[in-house]
């Protein structure tokens, strides 16, 4: 079954227009967000509001079909965030230069490293840390309501 154009409207309003991983609004973005399946089709997941989120291309796309994620400090697998279940702010927090976002627990760290959400396999002048460095300057990033650590 296809997400129709309302469920969409209904998802991205639910959001704010931002990815609900990274947390990127899609109002600066070069394509439109997507519909991420929270427990995937490929895993016999709905279309159901509650199983879904809005997610930026890069996060939907390293997502792909995973729900689980490996945390280096406990040495665990544990579930991925979960938007639908969880609180952004409860599992992550902004660098104090607001260009990384640091997992606080171990479902964060798991999903900061599944998601790959500071881009960290490039150079910083070629990664979404570059592009959050200038989403700041302009005041778009990150969004007032996440917290961040002091500087």
């Amino acid at each position: 079954m296809t997400v129709n154009e309302t469920v969409r409207q209904q998802v991205r309003e639910r959001a704010n227009g931002l990815c609900e991983y990274c947390h990127s609004p899609e109002k600066i973005c070069t394509t439109r967000f997507t519909i991420d399946h929270i427990v995937p089709r490929s895993l016999n997941g709905s279309d159901h509001l509650n199983n879904l989120a809005f997610a930026c291309r890069r996060c939907n796309e390293r997502r792909y079909n995973f729900v689980a994620g490996y945390d280096q400090i406990t040495e665990t697998i544990v579930p991925l965030f979960n938007p639908r279940q969880q609180k952004w702010s409860d599992h992550f927090i902004w660098s104090a230069d607001g260009k990384e976002i640091l997992g606080t627990t171990p479902i964060g760290r798991a999903t900061c490293d599944r998601l790959d959400l500071n881009d960290t396999r490039y150079p910083e002048e070629e990664s979404i840390r570059s592009a959050r460095e200038l989403w700041k300057r302009v005041g778009l990033h990150p969004p007032k309501t996440d917290p961040s650590q002091s500087a």
